[in-house]
């Protein structure tokens, strides 16, 4: 069931913020569980859910928010998917404020759930050498997954950044690709040395032989997938999936491990935090901060390794 005031957020969203597909599709989907829960409840009526009018101060305040959340604690959901769903709660009341609904955001007084404190997850250096030189070169395929893998290491783009990019965002020659960011945001990253050698094999031999499976005109994505189309995040993580069985790294690694790992490898070889801050995208210098910590980490395991306890 949709509700009507939901949907006009999200086109607000779309719209006047530029959010990404994926930030509407989870912002949607959680808006949509705090309804339904409001229905269990009893707070919403079935009929009356397609109403507007909905979401008001009885049904959005500061103690119907506070037993959703306890609602999700008995349900057993993590302390950060809690987060995120009062996250999209916080920003809907904010837009419903805007638009005259609400007199004042009923949820400033109701906190976070305290989030437990996990490091990033990251490869050394010789894990990242054996994923980025697991796929063949002698297919098209294996060269844009060189290419791909190359990329996301050297220069921590996130997934959607990387499946976005055209042909027309990469200067290999100055060494930098342009990527569009979060909220719609233009950055300039730079393009490491390997990465751009793999980039160049894939636009000489294997973007052209993906190109020619498909009719019609060239859309000109950077990464194609084998029927010549516009390769999707899901596939990224499946290519991803693939390598990492294939050279048998015993954990979990997704493309935004590999953007870790490309911050905390270059704040181990002495970056500019503000450097790294920008080359990420990151909006807070908080958020670039936790690398420092893993980096500690990472020099600790290190040292650990070298002089093991007797």
């Amino acid at each position: 069931m949709e509700w009507p005031e939901v949907l006009e957020f999200l086109d607000y969203l779309r719209g006047e913020r530029g959010a990404s597909p994926r930030t509407l599709t989870s912002y949607h989907a959680d808006l949509c569980r705090f309804a339904e829960y409001l229905q269990a409840t009893g707070r919403l009526a079935g009929s009356g859910a397609r109403q507007r009018g909905v979401f008001g101060p009885g049904t959005l305040d500061a103690r119907v928010v506070r037993g959703y959340l306890a609602h999700m604690q008995g349900q057993g959901l993590s302390r950060s998917t809690m987060a995120r769903r009062l996250a999209a709660l916080r920003a809907f009341a904010r837009y419903l404020c805007r638009e005259g609904v609400l007199a004042h955001n009923p949820l400033t007084g109701v906190a976070n759930p305290r989030q437990e404190k996990r490091l990033p997850r990251f490869l050394y250096p010789p894990e990242v050498e054996l994923l980025v030189q697991a796929p063949p070169a002698a297919t098209p395929a294996g060269l844009r997954d060189r290419a791909l893998l190359e990329l996301l290491y050297s220069s921590g783009l996130r997934v959607s950044e990387l499946v976005g990019l055209d042909c027309a965002d990469l200067n290999l020659a100055q060494g930098w690709v342009r990527v569009l960011g979060k909220g719609a945001k233009e950055r300039l990253v730079p393009v490491g040395g390997p990465a751009a050698e793999a980039l160049r094999g894939y636009l000489r031999r294997g973007r052209p032989a993906l190109r020619a499976r498909r009719k019609g005109p060239d859309e000109g994505a950077l990464f194609l997938n084998c029927a010549g189309g516009r390769l999707s995040d899901r596939s990224v993580r499946s290519i991803l999936d693939k390598y990492v069985q294939q050279v048998a790294i015993h954990e979990k690694v997704t493309p935004h491990v590999l953007r870790h790992t490309f911050a905390t490898h270059l704040l181990d070889g002495g970056a500019d935090l503000r450097a790294v801050q920008e080359m990420l995208g990151h909006v807070k210098l908080s958020t670039t901060q936790i690398y420092t910590h893993v980096s500690g980490e990472r020099l600790k395991s290190v040292h650990d390794r070298a002089f093991p306890r007797r």
